[in-house]
């Protein structure tokens, strides 16, 4: 803002009443953001099967992963485990539904729905339809044995402010889910961050 001489009003620079505009609209939408801080992302995810050696088979020839504890009982048996266990980077694999390949990446790689209600919906709405899987940690508390149930609960741990990246402008968004047994004790938690992004790249055909 700037005053002419001798000239009580003020007169807004060029582009000025647009920049404030923007503030305001990105300040109402990290406020938006910040409510879903805490609260649990979708529906808890409930085990389709239990822990099940077929499926360990299946992901130690995928995997190319010869450790015996996973399928030699005998070995496994003469191990500390006292028998068989699953690879524990099969956390996750246990609370999969049948994939729905639409909005997968969106998802952190889980079959579930987001509702209406979610950070990762509203930032959509907001023009921020990119995503961008950034980075995933995994915490094992325990090692899983056939017949296991997991179930896992997701929550929203934080969202950043809108930044500048190489692909565009956005928010990382990160949320954790705890994995627990039939039993309701923790075995593993995951620490999942994408970037929803407004691309900076041309459209194609532009």
């Amino acid at each position: 803002m700037r005053r002419r001489a001798g000239d009580t009003k003020t007169v807004a620079r060029p582009g000025e009443s647009k920049e404030q505009e923007s503030r305001v609209e990105t300040s109402k939408l990290k406020a938006r953001l910040d409510s879903f801080i805490g609260k649990q992302l979708g529906e808890g995810s409930t085990p389709p099967d239990p822990v099940n050696v077929p499926m360990i088979r299946h992901w130690v020839d995928a995997m190319d992963d010869q450790n015996p504890i996973y399928l030699d009982e005998q070995s496994a048996e003469a191990t500390r485990h006292g028998g068989i266990v699953a690879p524990p980077a099969m956390l996750q694999t246990w609370t999969m539904g049948r994939p729905r390949i639409q909005g997968l990446a969106e998802r952190g790689g889980t079959a579930s729905d987001y509702s209406e209600e979610s950070p990762i919906s509203v930032l959509d709405e907001a023009g921020f339809t990119a995503t961008r899987a950034t980075n995933s940690e995994l915490e094992f508390i325990r090692y899983l044995r056939p017949g296991d149930e997991i179930f896992g609960v997701t929550v929203i741990e934080s969202i950043s402010d809108e930044k500048k990246t190489a692909l565009g402008t956005g928010y990382f968004v990160t949320w954790v889910t705890t994995y627990s047994d039939q039993h309701g004790e923790t075995v593993g938690r995951q620490t999942f961050r994408v970037l929803k992004f407004k691309s900076a790249l041309p459209e194609q055909g532009a």
